[in-house]
């Protein structure tokens, strides 16, 4: 489905933004009255910041796209740990933590968050280093910035971890931007699936969340409908 003709059927359901858009992407959001919830970040997701060798590279992009996204009026863009390759957890943190601290003065200058996206390495993204809730909230303690928070993608973080609910009430000041899908096969938010979506929107209303929940799930059936249905669990 083309961009335009998304957001136009984004707002006709209610919907306040569109997720992950990149650079040519970010107006057509506003002809549609929404916003972009997150900007696609430097670097592909193997290839993220626990590699100092890359940390040069990603800073320069980094830094060339933060005013942009600001400019935009996005406040949020997306960074990726990358994948493990034999590194150890210890190691993965204090280089992730020793790259972003170059990048985290742009993103304060420009008054956007860098959001680290945790993501299953079980299934979707084999050896991906971020897996889990508790090593990316080293890497936000080691940051210790207002402008780097984690997105929790919900989908992702039941296959590697489970205990959903209390997750995002133990870590909830840590994290920015949520991502739904079902579980097993990353589909609709239906009842053909092992997690109970409206328990969940609710434990987040009740930390007093108030940024963006991005549904992500590849539907079976007519996308806008379930994308519908998924935002009527989220309105309440």
């Amino acid at each position: 489905m083309p961009l335009d003709t998304l957001c136009a059927e984004a707002k006709r359901i209610g919907l306040q933004g569109i997720d992950l858009l990149s650079e040519p992407e970010y107006e057509v959001p506003k002809r549609h009255g929404l916003v972009c919830t997150v900007a696609n970040g430097p670097g592909p997701i193997p290839d993220g910041w626990n590699r100092p060798d890359l940390h040069d590279k990603l800073v320069a992009e980094g830094e060339r796209l933060l005013p942009l996204v600001a400019q935009a009026g996005i406040g949020q863009m997306i960074v990726f740990s990358g994948n493990r390759r034999g590194m150890g957890d210890g190691e993965g943190i204090a280089n992730c933590v020793a790259g972003l601290k170059r990048l985290l003065p742009a993103a304060e200058r420009h008054g956007v968050t860098l959001v680290m996206e945790m993501l299953n390495s079980k299934v979707d993204h084999k050896d991906y280093h971020a897996d889990r809730t508790a090593w990316a909230v080293e890497v936000a303690k080691g940051l210790g910035s207002g402008r780097f928070k984690l997105l929790y993608d919900i989908y992702h973080m039941q296959i590697m971890e489970g205990d959903v609910v209390r997750t995002i009430q133990t870590y909830a000041p840590f994290i920015a931007h949520y991502h739904t899908a079902g579980v097993p096969g990353r589909h609709e938010l239906d009842e053909d699936q092992e997690l109970y979506y409206p328990k969940i929107a609710r434990a987040i209303a009740a930390t007093g969340f108030t940024g963006f929940v991005a549904h992500e799930f590849i539907p079976r059936a007519d996308g806008i409908a379930t994308l519908a249905a998924a935002q009527r669990i989220f309105a309440g």
